[in-house]
């Protein structure tokens, strides 16, 4: 196995130190596992790409778990009323394979028996009810599978854009 000799600045060798820890005392895998990171990203960036993170599961906000992959968002599509809402977005990953991000905000119920001005000023007998809202990150491999998982509105605006490249280069 060849060696490579990194100089580290002693500013930052508390950083390498760290992630050495966190390896379990290997550094070369810390360095090769964070320049993995570093390719993929760029590569994927000079390919028109980001680096995209989704939170994901029950609950709302930053009690959801985030994860992160390298795509470029092909569509979004909302429905709402005037208790829920419901947000699926669709990216194309840069294997090629659809990644749908779907939001449920919590659903909110409310009645009440009184009515006139005491309704107004929240005065009476009243019942309030909420659910914690969710959020699913599905992977599939080809656009027939992705029609099955999505609206029909938002399938057809993403297999329009599907096919083309995230960037076109121009020779102007």
């Amino acid at each position: 196995m060849p060696n490579k000799t990194i100089y580290v600045a002693d500013k930052d060798l508390p950083l390498y130190t760290r992630a050495q820890e966190i390896a379990g005392g290997n550094l070369s895998k810390a360095i090769s596992t964070a320049l993995k990171h570093y390719v993929d990203a760029e590569e994927g960036r000079l390919e028109g790409y980001e680096e995209i993170t989704v939170r994901v599961g029950p609950g709302t906000g930053r009690k959801r778990q985030r994860q992160r992959f390298i795509g470029a968002k092909l569509g979004e599509w909302v429905w709402s009323n005037e208790k829920k809402a419901e947000i699926c977005r669709v990216y194309r990953a840069r294997s090629g394979k659809f990644v749908i991000h779907t939001e449920k905000t919590p659903d909110y119920v409310t009645e009440t028996s009184v009515t006139g001005w005491k309704k107004h000023l929240g005065l009476g007998e009243q019942m309030w009810a909420t659910t914690t809202g969710d959020a699913t990150l599905e992977v599939v491999d080809t656009l027939e599978e992705l029609k099955a998982k999505i609206p029909p509105e938002l399938y057809e605006m993403v297999a329009a854009t599907a096919e083309a490249p995230p960037v076109q280069d121009l020779d102007i």
